[in-house]
């Protein structure tokens, strides 16, 4: 009986495991269970195991030859609770082999838990097996535990219902490896069940606000109805507990500071969907009464008080008050005025010093301290492009003082380079306030740049056009000579080369090629860029040789201004177009052979502010240019009305961006164009015209100059009124157009942003300016994607749907798809 007992206490003490202390019957001495006695451990064998190390186990144990325990005891209990902490061993038994004097002799008979042999999914297909596998921490020859099977079941059951099948049933069957000793196979079988939705969402306690104002800010919580075929209504327990947040900090923004949510509850509804119920303690609300400044020397109270806009009886809102004091992306703040200007050590402390019924009086604490001087500058993470490319961009320079500004803006730089990820370009000032300075560090992180373009396209009367096409947007001449920079390509220095061939046969040519620095000199934004290009373009239903064959080089000047601000830029462009024609009637009018010649001076004033050239969410892009050629016409008469071309052209582009709330971007842009000549005795040529219509990227039968603009939902180049009927093929001279985007950030990742959006826009071209009529337009709206891939550049898909009909062209669809690539639809 006594026996029996002591193996019952030891096996409480070790919880599941099998103890046992035995007597072995050719011992000299039985040990008495009614009178614990003080042994000398004499050996300790360990039996059973195949795998694990002796030694180790003796360690693990606590126990060693020469110790002394107590028999019966909690010497041998405790080394047992050792044993079986490791996880290793699915039974343990102690048997006293032998005594000899005050000497005890044990043996420890183990039996070892499997380890892993492989493990292999059954109910659910071949995606989700490859997705589970990256979730759950199953490793080949790891033993398999209690804990780790509770494990992989937590990890399946979490990746479930990140995707609402919240009812998952995880099944884990243990079969031998007949192939490995002390091995097994675990057969995850999965039933993941229905998908659970949110079949109501109610709350109670609440005055200020209907339940449907208070679901609105719920953002990833919500209810599954039939006309919301667009909104996710799966519960998420992570995206419920950031939705819970999100309602208080409505309650505060409304001046609700002491909003509470009391309880809230899941309950099933059926077995498919649940419901929610949210109890809220809303308390009063509040508003400002009194703010007064303390501490403040260099602005007086009145200044800040109009700087932070906020005024006696609005209301309380911590959240606004924060970004008013700190940072407003969208306009000036407090903190703004002192970081500009050197004071980085700047700390203002709102301090609510009176709540009296529903009025709070609050107190700015101000600190200004000393101003800063940036110390040393470094970047980190470019691994491709050299330093000195990176540096020459950032404003923020060793001896000026700190500005936060300057260093926003040295960011926005750094991404419209397009070396670097933009979204993981990061900003890090560490201050040194004992010496009054600040070493700022930049990290970026390289992306793919240079571009290989394959496209194929339809040409018109030609048939269809291919396209091949380099772009090296980071490419380096002065390791053009260094075999060792050659990683294919030398590159690092953020010139641009550009090479591009399009062809159909002999029936279509162009060739073009390209070269940008844009540091002319290396010390100021200087940028040079030189190109070349050759288009030879034969008609293929001529019964003679008919061609046209344009040459054509150009050279441009760019330079950035510090007025009005240091966002302008100014560039200039001289080009040389010459036109070679052969029986080639392209422009009507009887000129169908000779040679035209275009010399032609573009200036260009622009103003760049966007925080992102993939992605822009804030900032604009405003430019205005104008082109111009000699005025031959006031000299001398030409032999024929192309001999020389002249013209002067006026193009205006504006476009904005604002971000409304996370990734969601309003884009609005406007666009103006005019074509003039310079003599009343001369008409306006066809050269340099605009086409309006379809993706606005043109087809095989560009000549140089054109200028094609896209309107969605209408035919390529089908809108113009155009009283010339002898050219009405060649373009408007006057356009204008607009349009309304909203853009929303679909995935941010480098190596292939995407963003959908949704567009309004409207717009006309016009043969003569005694049709022009700004307001007479043709208007279309749709949806579209587009897609930034490093390798290939800009990807673009639209479906556009014409509100207007065209005069002569009856036969259009109503709606198009359209798809553009290399350039966005202007």
């Amino acid at each position: 009986m006594t026996r029996c007992i002591w193996v019952l206490v030891l096996l409480l003490m070790t919880g599941t495991a099998s103890a046992q202390v035995l007597n072995n019957q050719a011992q000299s001495k039985p040990v008495d269970y009614t009178q614990p006695q003080q042994y000398r451990i004499g050996g300790i064998e360990f039996t059973g195991v195949k795998f694990l190390d002796p030694a180790s186990l003796m360690a693990v144990s606590g126990l060693k030859v020469g110790d002394e325990i107590t028999v019966p005891g909690e010497d041998i209990s405790r080394a047992i609770q050792k044993l079986w902490d490791q996880g290793i061993l699915g039974d343990v038994d102690v048997y006293v082999t032998r005594i000899e004097g005050n000497q005890i002799f044990l043996n420890f008979d183990l039996k070892e838990r499997p380890r892993l042999s492989r493990f292999e999914f059954t109910g659910i297909n071949k995606s989700q097996q490859d997705a589970l596998r990256e979730k759950i921490n199953l490793i080949r020859g790891k033993v398999v535990t209690d804990a780790v099977l509770n494990q992989t079941r937590a990890a399946i059951r979490k990746y479930y219902a990140e995707k609402s099948y919240l009812n998952a049933k995880i099944n884990i069957v243990q079969r031998p490896d007949s192939l490995l000793p002390n091995s097994v196979v675990l057969n995850i079988d999965i039933d993941r069940g229905d998908k659970v939705k949110i079949a109501e969402i109610n709350f109670e306690g609440n005055e200020a606000f209907t339940d449907k104002k208070l679901r609105r800010q719920l953002k990833k919580t919500k209810e599954k109805r039939l006309h919301k075929i667009f909104t996710s209504s799966k519960f998420q327990r992570s995206e419920y507990e950031n939705d819970k947040q999100l309602l208080l900090d409505f309650y505060n923004s409304e001046g609700y500071r002491d909003a509470i949510i009391v309880s809230d509850s899941v309950y099933n509804v059926s077995p498919d969907r649940l419901g929610i119920r949210i109890v809220v303690d809303e308390g009063n609300q509040y508003y400002y009464r009194n703010i007064t400044w303390n501490g403040n020397y260099l602005y007086d109270d009145d200044y800040l008080t109009r700087v932070l806009g906020i005024n006696k009886g609005d209301i309380y809102n911590k959240q606004e008050l924060d970004k008013r004091l700190n940072y407003n992306p969208t306009g000036i703040d407090v903190s703004a005025l002192y970081q500009n200007d050197g004071y980085l050590f700047f700390n203002i402390d709102p301090v609510e010093v009176t709540v009296e019924g529903d009025s709070i009086d609050i107190e700015m604490r101000v600190s200004e301290g000393p101003q800063a001087t940036i110390s040393k500058v470094t970047v980190t993470g470019n691994t491709k492009t050299s330093d000195h490319v990176v540096l020459r961009e950032i404003r923020t320079l060793p001896g000026q003082k700190y500005s936060r500004d300057d260093l926003i803006r040295s960011r926005n730089e750094l991404a419209n380079l397009g070396y670097f990820d933009p979204e993981t370009i990061g900003l890090n000032p560490i201050p040194n306030p004992e010496e009054g300075t600040v070493d700022i560090n930049y990290s970026v992180s390289e992306r793919p740049n240079d571009q290989i373009s394959l496209s194929g396209g339809w040409g018109g009367p030609i048939g269809a056009v291919g396209t091949v096409g380099l772009t090296l947007n980071n490419f380096s001449t002065r390791k053009l000579l260094k075999l060792s920079e050659w990683r294919p390509l030398p590159s690092g220095d953020g010139q641009r080369l550009s090479l591009n061939v399009q062809a159909n046969g002999r029936y279509y040519q162009s060739y073009s090629f390209s070269f940008t620095e844009p540091w002319l000199g290396g010390r100021k934004r200087n940028s040079l860029t030189a190109s070349l290009f050759k288009t030879i373009r034969r008609d293929p239903r001529a019964d003679v040789d008919s061609r046209l064959n344009v040459d054509g080089a150009a050279l441009s000047l760019g330079r950035t201004l510090n007025w009005p601000d240091n966002f302008f830029q100014l560039s200039h462009s001289l080009s040389y177009n010459r036109y070679t024609l052969k029986n080639f009637n392209l422009f009507g009018g009887g000129f169908n052979n000779g040679v035209s010649n275009s010399i032609s001076l573009n200036n260009t004033l622009a103003r760049v502010s966007i925080d992102n050239p993939t992605f822009p969410r804030r900032g604009s892009n405003i430019s205005l240019s104008v082109n111009l050629t000699p005025p031959y016409s006031l000299f001398s008469e030409q032999r024929n009305n192309y001999e020389y071309v002249e013209f002067n052209k006026w193009m205006f582009d504006a476009s904005f961006f604002m971000n409304l709330a996370g990734n969601l971007v309003l884009n609005t842009r406007a666009h103006f164009g005019f074509l003039n000549n310079y003599s009343s005795k001369t008409s306006i040529g066809p050269f340099e015209r605009f086409r309006l219509g379809g993706n606005g990227l043109g087809g095989a039968n560009i000549f140089v100059g054109t200028d094609y603009i896209g309107l969605r939902g209408y035919d390529e180049e089908s809108v113009i009124n155009n009283p010339d009927e002898s050219l009405i093929n060649t373009g408007g001279i006057a356009y204008n157009k607009f349009v309304l985007e909203a853009r929303q950030l679909i995935s941010p990742n480098p190596g292939a942003t995407i963003y959908g959006l949704a567009f309004l826009e409207a717009g006309n071209s016009f043969g003569a300016y005694d049709r022009y009529d700004p307001f007479k337009l043709y208007r279309s709206g749709g949806v579209g994607v587009r897609i930034f891939m490093a390798a290939f550049g800009l990807l673009g898909f639209d479906y556009g749907w014409r509100f207007d009909d065209v005069p002569g062209r009856p036969e259009m669809k109503r709606g198009q798809f359209h798809f553009m690539i290399g350039q966005q639809i202007r």
